[in-house]
């Protein structure tokens, strides 16, 4: 299993969740969790997804997904769990 954190921050528009699970279910890309929250009309969403399946490596994720986010004005992000942990280690 190759975990991945993808985070998702902006203002609320429809479609958001549609359009990420749509292009992780295109490519293989399992979600294991997702929470989202909307707070006066800004979305924050995290999901830790499983990329092992996926034809696509880490880093054309990271760039499809960042490009879908522009698309939509959102800021997408997208790390190996292992980075996401070291960066926000105590």
């Amino acid at each position: 299993m190759k975990k991945t954190i993808i985070t998702v921050v902006g203002k609320d528009t429809v479609g958001i969740i549609a359009k990420i699970c749509n292009y992780l279910a295109d490519n293989n890309i399992n979600i294991e969790d997702i929470s989202q929250t909307i707070i006066q009309g800004y979305f924050n969403m995290m999901m830790i997804a499983d990329t092992a399946k996926s034809d696509k490596g880490a880093e054309e994720i990271a760039e499809d997904l960042k490009a879908i986010g522009e698309s939509i004005g959102v800021i997408i992000r997208c790390q190996h769990e292992d980075i996401f942990n070291m960066m926000h280690r105590i």
